[in-house]
């Protein structure tokens, strides 16, 4: 399958949406830099941008969860046992250098153009950064502070729940608000493969090639999604380490 032909079926049967300029205002006639009335008009109806966007978020947060699972386990176990760490860090950063477009053709020859392919490739993104974060989180509880839990009869499973996980929070924190935004921005190339998300207006607006609101307003809603969902990750890591707020207020 050639790249055109995925593009076409991204872009449909019937091709892109192109806005009727027979019965709309000045802005669309004219192709204005972004016509507030279209965009509304079509928040949800023909463009949808409203299921677009759902669609979006779905991909990034079936992703992200699945990520965060693989490299949560991944680093406890490579906590425990540092040999680990080499080979994970290895494989994760291969497939963290692999360039979005080519991983997501490559899959397509193995797992065919459905919505697998795409969440396999998400979830790709998400290992190395997840994983080294949380790995770093862990690693950073101070020796003392373990030797201390232990000395007070706490067995390793209580230490990695009560002592160390709490403590490693920020940086684990951290770590999903970098992939979070990483995933936000190359789920817009997923819907090279498949007709979902914001990337399938911008598809839509490149292919017309006339029309500018459709193409911005698309980028634009990934922008206040990626600053939305980070602003989120900021206040659960204020909720989750108060101590943190606390010393940085002293």
């Amino acid at each position: 399958m050639t790249p055109a032909s995925v593009l076409a079926s991204v872009s449909g049967a019937d091709g892109p949406n192109i806005p009727s300029f027979g019965q709309s205002s000045s802005c669309v006639r004219n192709n204005g830099t972004f016509c507030w009335d279209w965009f509304t008009q079509n928040w949800s109806s023909r463009v949808d941008f409203q299921a677009r966007l759902i669609e979006h978020i779905e991909l990034t947060v079936i992703a992200v969860a699945i990520g965060f699972a693989i490299a949560f386990v991944l680093a406890v176990l490579a906590h425990r046992a540092r040999w680990m760490v080499a080979p994970v860090t290895f494989v994760a950063s291969l497939l963290y250098t692999i360039p979005s477009l080519a991983a997501f053709q490559i899959l397509v020859t193995i797992t065919g153009i459905n919505d697998l392919t795409v969440e396999i490739a998400l979830v790709s993104y998400t290992l190395l950064i997840l994983f080294t974060n949380t790995l770093a989180g862990l690693s950073a509880v101070s020796p003392d502070v373990v030797d201390a839990a232990r000395g007070n009869g706490l067995t390793d499973r209580q230490i990695l729940l009560g002592v160390e996980l709490p403590l490693a929070v920020p940086t684990i924190i951290a770590g999903l608000r970098v992939a979070v935004v990483t995933i936000i921005s190359l789920a817009t190339v997923a819907a090279f493969i498949v007709p979902e998300g914001l990337g399938k207006p911008i598809f839509d607006a490149l292919n017309a090639g006339d029309f500018n609101t459709k193409f911005i307003a698309s980028g634009v809603l990934c922008i206040l999604l990626a600053l939305l969902a980070d602003a989120m990750f900021v206040g659960l890591q204020r909720v989750l380490t108060p101590w943190a707020s606390a010393r940085r207020a002293r």
